[in-house]
């Protein structure tokens, strides 16, 4: 797999001698790090306003001095970055039932230690693909909440019955306006929305 461009791999543990041995190995496979030595060296930094744009991960180890990993990890749910920003934890033996339980709850993956440094870094690789898909999605989704605040409340209306498959026949008497109104306001919502029918249209708004 190709390395993602200009993506950050951000390393959270206590531990010094995990941090450099992990710097050392994403660079030797070409990737950015940036290490931290306990989560609320990183909850520093998220805020300072922190919004991922390019894709990145988090290596998180799951027990460190103050909050844990656990918690750091339940705070970015709460703030919505564990999709733009994966974590893959690192864990002990001892740890892999919590680590499983947080897949479940939306972590990326855990790595047990020691690991196996290409299957590690083949994780990471599809993390930072995965943040880049879903930095694209968020993105798209952001666009199409510009368009939609460019309709008028009428056009708004059009395109809901639009959607729902009605003819102008029958927009035009659920609105009480002329059939010839809704021709036009349909037409300035395709343009507005970018799209060339009711059918794409539906599809886009199902992605909000």
């Amino acid at each position: 797999m190709q390395p993602v461009q200009d993506a950050t791999v951000f390393i959270v543990d206590d531990d010094a001698s995990v941090r450099d041995a992990l710097s050392w190995l994403l660079r030797s496979r070409g990737l950015f790090s940036e290490g931290f030595p306990s989560a609320e060296a990183f909850e520093t930094m998220l805020a300072t306003g922190f919004v991922p744009r390019q894709a990145c991960c988090l290596l998180l180890d799951v027990r460190m001095p103050g909050i844990s990993g656990l918690a750091l990890f339940d705070k970015l749910i709460a703030r919505g970055l564990h999709q733009p920003m994966p974590v893959i934890f690192l864990t002990g033996h001892a740890d892999v039932p919590t680590a499983v339980d947080a897949v479940k709850r939306g972590a990326f993956d855990f790595c047990e230690k020691p690991f196996s440094d290409n299957a590690l870094v083949d994780r990471i690789e599809q993390a930072l693909a995965q943040s880049a898909l879903n930095l694209r999605a968020r993105e798209g989704r952001q666009r199409l909440q510009t368009r939609l605040t460019e309709l008028t409340e009428r056009e708004r209306d059009v395109m809901r019955l639009v959607v729902l498959g009605l003819p102008n026949k029958l927009i035009a008497d659920q609105l009480e306006i002329s059939v010839r109104t809704v021709e036009v306001h349909r037409g300035r919502v395709f343009d507005k929305m970018e799209v060339k029918s009711a059918v794409e249209l539906a599809n886009l708004l199902q992605k909000m």
